[in-house]
C-alpha cells in the first residue's frame, strides 16, 4: 500500500506498521531480542529503546501485565516509556527482564 506522507495517511500507515511489528515481537522472542538489541545500538537516539520496550511491552501482554511483573506501578511504566521518559536504570532491567529479556555490556573495542 501507498501511504501519502502527510496528514491521516501517514498515521494509518504508521498504525499498520506498529501493529504488524508487535504481532512480530509476539511470535518470535529472538525477533525481539534483536529488535532490543538493535533499539540499544541506537545509541545517538535514547528514544529508539523506550519504543522498543513499549512495543515488546505491548507484544508481552500489555503495559499493566507486564507493570506488574516488573513490580512497577502501570501510570509509573507508561510514563517511563512515554515519548520523553526518562527511565532510571532499575527501572530499565526489572522492565526487560519482565518482557522475557536482560540488558548486557560489552566492550566496543
Amino acid at each position: 500500500m501507498i501511504y501519502e506522507l502527510q496528514g491521516r495517511h501517514e498515521t494509518q500507515g504508521k498504525h499498520i506498521h506498529d501493529e504488524a511489528t508487535i504481532r512480530e515481537l509476539r511470535k518470535s522472542p529472538e525477533f525481539a531480542a534483536e529488535y532490543l538489541r538493535a533499539a540499544l545500538e541506537a545509541a545517538d537516539e535514547p528514544r529508539v529503546l523506550l519504543i522498543a520496550l513499549r512495543r515488546i511491552a505491548k507484544a508481552r501482554g500489555g503495559i499493566a501485565k507486564v507493570a506488574k511483573a516488573a513490580g512497577i506501578e502501570r501510570e509509573s511504566l507508561y510514563r517511563a516509556l512515554s515519548a520523553h521518559g526518562n527511565p532510571r536504570p532499575p527501572t530499565l532491567v526489572a522492565v526487560t527482564k519482565a518482557v522475557g529479556s536482560k540488558l548486557t555490556v560489552e566492550a566496543t573495542e
